[in-house]
């Protein structure tokens, strides 16, 4: 996965295999993170063979699927979420997707480590065999990177790994360097995106907010991380946003100049 750059459909809801193969062909980004939502080309309930049709649509406009984003909160109290987690990673490999995202908890529910490494290490183990990874974000009451860590140092499983969400760890007050190097024997992918402040989330183009994104680049050099960057354009949340193309020429610009 060595320089491989991807975009989230986050920034194209409800698009088509056609849609993104368009987007694919006029940015030259055609590595695509899914989420897993109704109303999206993938969703919870898809079935397995429709999944591998979705699979082999888009490599036909060639289009790669990279990671599965499913919605699960591993460490919530209701329902069962270890076979949750398990069943998007039966769709991702029935798509050809090597990753699974997954979240740490909701505050103020089930948010211990203990409970939310003991429910990934059981997940993996069970989807053991697979080409899956199963990452979980720094996102919601694990905002850090030396909270997803902690996580995954108690899961000890080879079938779990770390997805740095570059803002969250930036507005929690971690640096990119203390990030880095919490989430470095774990990190498997990077979501790119930027913010005018920790407290005005919303999406500005790649350079314009307040995120340190250049040290995020070189911190990447410096623990030689070489898998996959993604952007994150968050248009579902935002329909306000600019459309996803035009966010992607940025997002290319300050990768060619990291030379990445």
């Amino acid at each position: 996965m060595t320089g491989v750059r991807a975009f989230s459909t986050l920034g194209a809801p409800g698009a088509s295999v056609e849609e993104l193969a368009r987007i694919a062909a006029s940015t030259g980004v055609d590595v695509v993170e899914l989420r897993c939502a109704s109303g999206e080309l993938l969703a919870p309930q898809t079935s397995i063979p429709d999944a591998e049709a979705l699979g082999r649509d888009l490599r036909s406009v060639g289009v790669s699927p990279l990671v599965v984003a499913s919605y699960v909160r591993i460490a919530r109290d209701e329902g069962d979420p270890v076979a949750e987690v398990v069943e998007h990673v039966r769709l991702a490999e029935a798509l050809g997707a090597p990753f699974v995202r997954v979240f740490g908890g909701v505050e103020g529910v089930a948010e211990s480590r203990d409970v939310a490494a003991a429910r990934l290490a059981d997940a993996a183990h069970r989807v053991n065999g697979t080409d899956v990874t199963i990452v979980m974000e720094t996102h919601d009451v694990f905002l850090t990177g030396a909270a997803i860590a902690g996580i995954l140092d108690r899961a000890d499983s080879p079938g779990t790994g770390a997805l740095w969400d570059v803002v969250n760890p930036w507005r929690a007050g971690e640096s990119p360097r203390e990030t880095a190097d919490a989430l470095a024997p774990w990190l498997r992918h990077v979501q790119l995106k930027d913010a005018a402040s920790p407290t005005e989330l919303a999406p500005v183009m790649l350079g314009d907010g307040a995120v340190p994104l250049p040290g995020v680049l070189a911190e990447l050099d410096r623990i030689g991380y070489a898998g996959a960057i993604a952007l994150e354009w968050e248009r579902v949340w935002y329909p306000e946003a600019a459309h996803v193309q035009d966010a992607l020429v940025p997002f290319r610009r300050l990768l060619d100049g990291a030379g990445r």
